[in-house]
């Protein structure tokens, strides 16, 4: 057994509120595994959408579910889903149908139990492939998934920062609505966290602040 420090690091947060780019940046940093659950619901929406399901035909929706088989595949330092054998590429989970419906199908909890496991399982991954730790992030890391996390922040802003950031990036997102949706969860995620509110804060900022927390377990 390896005595190098490993640390799990849960970001949570509510859609862009930051929490990408920062988990991205502090992966680099200290060479951490990157894990963006959402992604992994946007690949799941994806695919019962694929299947010609709606989030609110459960009937059919739970036997989807049961039936899927999740893998994983390295990006890089990033963590990428693969479904049935398949990865759900960038473009298909970050598409209009997906942004509409992804918080519909994460409230489903065959869905969430579903992949609680799988998401636990990628500090295994992380370990295997020789990585520091796991920077996790998502709305409920903290709370749920890794409530015993080395390190817990949640990262905020206010709705028109968030709004505005989705533009920059040329891309259609209900922010309002999703937070609406994941309003127990972010609320659940936010308690004994560190909060960030990065609405006035640069990115390098907000990387600075946890960087320096994270030091103190491991070095750049």
């Amino acid at each position: 057994m390896s005595d190098r420090p490993f640390i799990i690091v849960a970001i949570d947060g509510g859609a862009a509120s930051g929490k990408s780019s920062t988990s991205r940046a502090l992966s680099e940093r200290f060479h951490l595994l990157h894990v963006d659950t959402g992604s992994f619901y946007r690949a799941v929406t994806a695919e019962l959408l694929r299947l010609g399901l709606r989030a609110d035909d459960l009937e059919n929706v739970r036997p989807a579910v049961a039936a899927l088989r999740f893998g994983t595949c390295l990006n890089g330092r990033s963590a990428w889903m693969e479904i049935n054998g398949r990865v759900v590429d960038s473009e298909e989970i970050r598409s209009p149908a997906v942004n509409a419906e992804v918080a519909h199908f994460a409230a489903i909890p065959e869905v969430r139990a579903a992949l609680f496991d799988y998401q636990r399982s990628q500090a295994d991954t992380a370990r295997a492939h020789g990585f520091r730790g796991l920077v996790m992030e998502g709305r409920d890391i903290g709370s749920k998934i890794f409530p015993d996390a080395d390190f817990r922040f949640f990262l905020f802003a206010d709705a028109e920062a968030r709004a505005r950031r989705r533009e920059q990036e040329g891309r259609q997102d209900q922010v309002a609505k999703r937070d609406t949706l994941d309003h127990q969860r972010l609320v659940e995620s936010a308690q004994g966290a560190e909060l960030i509110d990065s609405t006035y804060l640069t990115l390098e900022q907000v990387v600075e602040k946890i960087s320096a927390q994270l030091a103190t377990r491991l070095s750049p």
